[in-house]
């Protein structure tokens, strides 16, 4: 009787170890898919060409609008063929967008350039999306449709110079609108006579916005574009959004630096966008520092393009809702995100990881991996999973979400409310959570999991005490 319990005890032990190397295996090699995602993501090259702006009329006077000389330098150099737009050392200004063109890097040469906080400046609209809702808005402050190898590179600043007194207090004008206490004149306000367009399908041609809608304009924005390379360049202060490719993709942001605390000041937000490669970045933003969507409510399920094959690495997250994020404009889903070696640490960064979606939303979020994540301080949690975000939404609550596949490892954490806070649906589990040889202190409440299936913990250390499932 003895031997037979010894042999079930060392066959249990045996199927243990079996399964900790497979899941390591599965790890593993699922890490590789780098490789094959970065072979895709190629850096434009452009022709040996330099057109210079000052030639072009521009002026480095922070008095002179320069934006008409750097617009004919763009259009000139793309028109023959592509290069470099030279933009020397001083101090510009802006009055209106900047329209990027096929095969033109826009380079600064330690130059800063001034946006001009009038709205008008930015009409007339073009088509665009604005919280995953496609429409006519005003232009953001650099743009570009159905172009193809684009890049802006050098040193300088592009500050969109929004502040409490220019664009930013437009989020809390009546005119606005909000969700929450829906008021009865839906229609004569911005934000929510857009939700119902969307929620109506109204055709895209009859959602006209821009001058008295008080949608504020994103800093960076593409569309349908592809080839597109940001590096060196700091952006400052932007009137919404920063960063915002929307179904593009081969994109490259390298060496950027992100700084605004503005409402909805995401850092980068890549949208339906497929091959994006983010690294040596920082980010220090008055919402989410990254945000990966792919459209919202019905928007994103009639175009029902994923986010995918999307990689952060080597980057730096301070102020922010979330360091790394996923949502909540998902309803086209998102698959295949890799996060490594990031640092994360602020007392005003909310989570470092976090996944946000609803019935409305609806869409699939899988295949997740994130490790070596060393993260000082976060407010709420390491990893924050929730699937009843924003329950006062208007809109059908028929579109069940779906979030599966989600492998974190090596994650360092000194400061937490909470290690993890998970919250799944009864007819949607969170289902495949793995955390493996990580240690998580500095911990102060106990952990929330509703509705979460398949959670596994291996080598966990919470509050130096090895965490049990």
């Amino acid at each position: 009787m003895k031997n037979f319990n010894l042999k079930i005890f060392f066959t249990f032990l045996i199927v243990l170890i079996f399964q900790s190397c497979t899941n390591h295996s599965e790890f593993d090699q699922n890490w590789k898919q780098i490789d094959n995602i970065l072979d895709t993501i190629v850096e434009p090259s452009f022709n040996n060409v330099e057109l210079n702006i000052i030639d072009f009329g521009a002026k480095a006077d922070s008095t002179f609008d320069s934006n008409e000389a750097i617009q004919n330098a763009i259009d000139e150099c793309s028109k023959n063929g592509g290069g470099k737009v030279i933009i020397p050392e001083g101090n510009y200004f802006s009055a209106g967008s900047i329209f990027l063109k096929s095969n033109v890097n826009l380079h600064l040469q330690n130059a800063n350039i001034n946006f001009s906080t009038n709205s008008q400046d930015y009409l007339p609209v073009v088509f665009t999306r604005w919280e995953g809702i496609e429409l006519y808005n005003y232009s953001a402050l650099i743009y570009a449709k159905d172009q193809e190898n684009i890049a802006i590179t050098g040193k300088g600043i592009l500050n969109g110079n929004a502040t409490n007194e220019k664009w930013w207090p437009w989020k809390g004008r009546t005119e606005y609108g909000f969700i929450d206490g829906m008021p009865s004149q839906l229609d004569s306000l911005s934000r929510p006579r857009l939700l119902r367009m969307n929620i109506s399908q109204a055709p895209v041609e009859e959602r006209i916005f821009g001058n008295g809608y008080y949608l504020r304009p994103n800093f960076f924005q593409t569309i349908n574009c592809k080839n597109i390379l940001i590096d060196g360049i700091t952006f400052k202060d932007s009137p919404m959004w920063f960063l915002h490719p929307v179904l593009s993709e081969n994109i490259i942001v390298r060496n950027v630096k992100v700084e605004g605390h503005g409402p909805n000041n995401d850092g980068l937000d890549p949208e339906s966008c497929k091959n994006v490669l983010i690294e040596n970045c920082e980010f220090n933003t008055g919402d989410d520092c990254i945000a990966i969507k792919s459209g919202r409510n019905a928007d994103g399920r009639r175009i029902n393009v994923p986010s995918e094959n999307i990689i952060v690495r080597n980057c730096k997250m301070l102020d922010g809702h979330g360091g790394v994020v996923i949502g909540s404009e998902i309803s086209g889903g998102c698959k295949n995100v890799f996060v490594e070696n990031c640092e994360m640490d602020s007392p005003n960064l909310d989570r470092a990881i976090r996944i946000k979606t609803n019935t409305i939303r609806g869409g699939v979020v899988e295949n997740i991996f994130v490790r070596n994540i060393k993260i000082g301080e976060v407010k709420e949690a390491v990893l924050r999973v929730n699937l009843l975000y924003e329950p006062k939404e208007i809109g059908e609550r028929n579109f069940i979400p779906k979030v599966k596949n989600i492998y974190l490892s090596e994650i360092k954490s000194n400061k937490s409310e909470r290690a993890f806070y998970l919250e799944g649906l009864e007819n949607s589990t969170i289902d495949n959570i793995s955390i493996s040889n990580s240690a998580l202190n500095g911990v102060g409440k106990e952990n929330i999991m509703n509705n979460v299936k398949n959670f596994s913990a291996e080598n966990v250390y919470v509050n130096n005490e090895l965490y049990k499932n």
